[in-house]
């Protein structure tokens, strides 16, 4: 793993703005000065071992993950994961039916010198999936055409959408929804281009912000705006959301009449206290970091993560004399306490490795770096190549 400097392609910006990349809040680099959200100045380059060694690592913690959900419903932890009691039979019979699911990204800390080590799982409303799969391909078949990239996202996402459409859906008709109030755009892309991929499957898809889904009162359902019936939808927002208002009762009632993407099932996967669960399961484990819910037991250093955190909000970091702390509006759910391992220092930014897993495959990879400890919503994306000579 090696972090490399390049010279940008002319005209970039328009580039990947036409690839659809028209969001992203801008940074700063290790001196402090302004970076955009996009850079393609500097990329990391990895041996195909190593990348091999991920694709094992991340299928491995998949894995490990849904032997965690099966451990949470048969000792019924929901308490501790902050989420409304109402909800937690339903997540139950979720599980219980198998409710089928799409994808994920496992955030890691990796320095090409041992294995990757979980930080969290966004199971549920991943974002940073257009310029995994699309922008950061393009940039190497411009700037490397001989050379490869862990990326076979968009393929994955197609095959998997195939096999719901054959195998698990009722119809051919998908509804995509997000929220209008992102005002980034970013949610609405990252929609439109999960539909595209469902559209390449063979589904008929149908796109309308979740503030616009009607509901039958006759029919006992949910409708879209032209007044027909939904009976699959996949949704860009987070199940805690959707949990927290009248809405959200309604939707959870409507299961499994309605089948609803990502899954509710994945509300244990999608909240840090899993990572306690994990070390509680495989203790010691390669890929894991020790973790607790509620408490730091025997942490002396550590980083405090609220259960339901976005984008880097409300993170403690304690006894390691690089203390910092985050503002934002998460805590009230509770808090899960991580072992501090800093992300390593490459040039003075410190990388996350985003992994994909599809269905049950791995399936590529993006970065995202900041000269902080804490990676927010500030990070820049950078892309990576697997150099073939």
């Amino acid at each position: 793993m090696r972090r490399v400097r390049s010279q940008p392609r002319a005209s970039w910006r328009r580039i990947i703005a036409d690839q659809g990349l028209v969001y992203g809040s801008p940074g700063v680099d290790q001196n402090g000065q302004p970076r955009p959200y996009w850079d393609e100045s500097v990329h990391y380059e990895f041996d195909l071992d190593e990348i091999l060694g991920l694709e094992a690592q991340v299928e491995v913690l998949h894995s490990m993950c849904l032997q965690a959900c099966e451990q949470i419903v048969l000792t019924e932890r929901f308490a501790e994961f902050g989420l409304p009691e109402w909800s937690w039979g339903p997540i139950k019979e979720s599980w219980q039916r198998s409710d089928p699911y799409i994808y994920g990204r496992f955030d890691m800390r990796y320095d090409g010198r041992g294995p990757a080590k979980l930080l969290e799982y966004n199971a549920d409303t991943p974002t940073s999936l257009l310029e995994a799969a699309i922008v950061q391909w393009h940039w190497l078949t411009d700037k490397y055409p001989g050379d490869d990239q862990w990326n076979s996202l968009h393929e994955k996402l197609v095959e998997r959408w195939t096999e719901l459409r054959e195998n698990h859906l009722p119809t051919a008709e998908l509804h995509f929804t997000w929220s209008s109030a992102d005002s980034s755009g970013e949610d609405n892309v990252t929609t439109a281009y999960m539909q595209e991929t469902a559209a390449e499957a063979g589904f008929d898809t149908i796109a309308l912000p979740i503030e616009e889904i009607g509901w039958d009162t006759e029919l006992d359902r949910f409708v879209d705006l032209a007044n027909a019936p939904i009976q699959s939808i996949f949704k860009l927002y987070p199940w805690e959301w959707v949990l927290d208002d009248d809405f959200g009762k309604r939707v959870v009632d409507s299961i499994p009449k309605h089948t609803w993407i990502e899954p509710l099932w994945k509300t244990m996967l999608s909240n840090k206290a899993l990572l306690a669960v994990l070390w509680e399961m495989y203790p010691g484990h390669p890929n894991l970091l020790p973790a607790y819910i509620d408490d730091p037991h025997e942490l002396t250093e550590y980083i405090r993560k609220p259960k339901l955190g976005r984008e880097g909000a409300n993170m403690t970091i304690v006894g390691t004399g690089m203390e910092t702390a985050t503002g934002g509006v998460y805590g009230d759910e509770g808090f899960v306490y991580q072992m501090f391992d800093p992300l390593p220092d490459f040039d003075g930014m410190r990388p996350v490795v985003g992994a994909w897993i599809v269905g049950d495959t791995a399936a590529g990879m993006g970065i995202r770096e900041t000269p902080g400890l804490i990676t927010d919503d500030s990070s820049t994306f950078v892309p990576h190549r697997i150099p073939t000579k």
